[in-house]
């Protein structure tokens, strides 16, 4: 790897006037300048990010904050993760990935470092406790560590107050209000929600707290009834919690399945007992395309716009870099796909 006092020797200048024409902070001669920037194209010479942020240049990096848990369909999260680092590329970006799930502390130590220019962080829940960092300190909707600094961030998902912050998200409560339309106009009286596991809704997550609100508020303007059970998915748990609904609906007629791995196990115990879908039953998910149309029956779905969503993130958090964005929410509109996996409401007996 070139030095920058290889790049010195290369331009007959001294090491300190190469650190000052990279960082900008003493006036250099027009020709001293074009003479060093000249070796370092032909050298092939790249700063050190550590070093530069500590001169104050930008590093080129987006840190990406993706928790990645036990109770979260992982696959989506990569998904997402994939499409802000390519189109982190195609801008001159390298993307930092943080897995953990040290919440605040990881903001703290991202941006205390200097070695990012930038956040986006998932996993958004309505009351995060990563969201004060992100709103104080600098300017609204920025994160920072200390007094002064102005590090742009985005959000995917959606928190309680969105105020100060960019977020870019599913319309989630559109999401669920869109799988109750579709039930209704087919004549579904009694729905059952197969959501995702319990700690999701403990922590209060965004994008499945919004899709029940979503859900209930158009079932309760189509004057359907809707039972909503948590699921750890998996053929163990899905029997049980199957098993619980028909107890207590046994009328029930219609599923809205948000929990990727549930989807297989219902589909299976359904025909077990006998029920056909969609002749008795009818299945709409919330899953990528790829869930749907792989399942034992095609699934009628909304499908979650993982690249969308990654790649608009990452359009706004350069924007924001460049000054030419503004704080703001983007809400991308659901998409069902009717396939196999719903019809027709039976006849009541």
């Amino acid at each position: 790897m070139v030095t920058l006092a290889e790049v010195a020797q290369h331009a007959g200048v001294s090491a300190s006037t190469v650190s000052y024409v990279l960082s900008g902070k003493r006036s250099i001669s027009a020709t001293t300048r074009q003479r060093v920037e000249q070796s370092i194209r032909e050298l092939g010479y790249h700063p050190n990010a550590g070093a530069r942020a500590l001169a104050g240049k930008r590093s080129n990096i987006i840190a990406l904050m993706v928790p990645l848990r036990t109770d979260m369909y992982v696959p989506v999260m990569m998904e997402i993760a994939i499409a802000v680092a390519t189109t982190a590329r195609t801008h001159g970006y390298d993307v930092l990935l943080l897995t953990g799930e040290e919440g605040p502390d990881a903001v703290r130590r991202v941006t205390g470092s200097g070695l990012a220019d930038a956040m986006i962080l998932m996993d958004v829940e309505l009351e995060d406790e990563r969201l004060p960092l992100l709103r104080g300190g600098g300017a609204p909707g920025r994160a920072t560590s200390r007094p002064g600094d102005d590090q742009p961030s985005v959000l995917i998902g959606l928190p309680a107050d969105t105020t100060g912050l960019t977020c870019v998200d599913l319309d989630w409560s559109a999401t669920g209000a869109l799988c109750v339309e579709h039930l209704a106009g087919l004549g579904h009286r009694d729905i059952a929600v197969i959501g995702e596991a319990p700690a999701v809704y403990e922590r209060h997550t965004g994008f499945a707290e919004r899709t029940l609100e979503g859900l209930r508020t158009r079932a309760r303007a189509s004057d359907l009834r809707v039972l909503h059970r948590p699921c750890e998915g998996g053929y163990d748990a899905m029997a049980l919690t199957l098993s619980r609904i028909f107890d207590e609906r046994p009328g029930t007629t219609g599923f809205v399945v948000q929990n990727e791995s549930a989807v297989e196990p219902l589909l299976a115990l359904l025909r077990q007992q006998g029920r056909a879908v969609p002749e008795d039953v009818s299945v709409v998910a919330i899953c990528p395309d790829q869930v749907a149309v792989q399942a034992s029956v095609r699934l009628t779905s909304v499908a979650i716009p993982a690249q969308e969503m990654g790649r608009q993130a990452v359009e706004r958090l350069v924007a924001k870099l460049e000054g030419r964005d503004s704080d703001e929410v983007v809400l991308l509109a659901p998409e069902l796909t009717v396939r196999a996996s719903s019809g027709p409401a039976p006849a009541a007996p």
